[in-house]
């Protein structure tokens, strides 16, 4: 049993230190390969659950078969539990909280066509003004003129017509 729990420990640890030198390389290098095994909507089948897990079972057994006069398999549910009490803990305090927080601002200009912003700086007729649009967690700014030669006014509501040349070319939105 203590091949065992030697094994899950070093493997775990390996895993750690090839995730640290080489993660961005394999990942790109492995990019799309497993999209069949997503396991996206699963968020507890994370590597870092599942291989932090594995990687205490190890270590508990390991301490606790050495450094103990524990029987084999009380060693063996104390390494269960407390793998399973740490990849909870991993999932709950660190997992969990970090997929909460993947936002990103990022964005084309080409996304906001369709999209409905407020005019901000009033826009003339021929002319340009700016246009708040939410987008994403946040808002953005941009320059913008009128699609259909329309005076907008501050404050008023618009869509998105296109974009060209930078420039957002909006339309006065009708609430219906």
């Amino acid at each position: 049993m203590l091949e065992l729990y030697w094994g899950c420990l070093a493997g775990g640890v390996l895993f750690a230190l090839i995730t640290v030198i080489f993660g961005d390389i394999l990942g790109d290098a492995l990019d799309g390969v497993f999209d069949a095994l997503s396991f996206d909507h699963l968020d507890f089948l994370q590597p870092m659950v599942i291989v932090g897990g594995i990687t205490v079972f190890g270590g508990t057994g390991v301490t606790l078969t050495r450094y103990t006069s524990v029987e084999p398999f009380p060693v063996a549910v104390i390494s269960v539990i407390a793998a399973v009490l740490l990849s909870v803990a991993v999932y709950f305090l660190y997992v969990k909280p970090m997929k909460n927080t993947e936002n990103s601002t990022g964005f084309s200009l080409q996304d906001l066509v369709g999209k409905i912003g407020e005019v901000s700086v009033p826009i003339p007729a021929k002319g340009y003004g700016e246009v708040l649009v939410k987008i994403g967690a946040g808002n953005t700014n941009q320059i913008a003129a009128s699609f259909d030669g329309e005076e907008l006014p501050a404050g008023i509501r618009v869509v998105v017509a296109e974009v060209r040349d930078s420039t957002l070319y909006v339309f006065r939105y009708e609430d219906n």
